[in-house]
């Protein structure tokens, strides 16, 4: 696979700029110039599909680039740690999540149309 940078965008559903921007921080390699032009290949786009399902997973583009320095040095130890802690941060923001959901539940059924006063929404957010 020979990729240019378009077409490597394109297979990795992000756009040039993206590209640039993980090459910028590290996260991809910047390819020499071949022919005319800068080659990307499989193992380019490995990198970065592994790049789009760690930022999905909620990992932050350092927490990224320590994932990838692992892969290469094959630490599974670390990896797996690294892995943990983000479960156990989204975890808690899914709590928080919950917690904020319930909230407003509740707030919804007090605010009924039928009651007088003021909403305990508005009031709930200082108005």
């Amino acid at each position: 696979m020979d990729m240019t940078i378009g077409r490597f965008a394109a297979e990795g559903a992000v756009g040039v700029e993206t590209i640039r921007f993980y090459q910028r921080k590290g996260l991809l390699k910047t390819p020499k110039r071949l022919e005319g032009g800068r080659r990307y290949g499989a193992e380019d786009l490995r990198r970065l599909q592994f790049i789009r399902q760690a930022q999905t997973a909620g990992f932050t583009l350092e927490e990224i680039g320590e994932l990838l320095e692992l892969d290469a040095g094959e630490d599974r130890e670390r990896a797996r740690d690294a892995a943990k802690a983000r479960l156990i941060a989204l975890e808690t923001r899914i709590a928080q999540l919950n917690r904020t959901r319930d909230a407003l539940q509740r707030l919804v059924a007090e605010c009924s149309s039928g009651k007088s006063g003021p909403c305990p929404i508005l009031q709930s957010f200082g108005l």
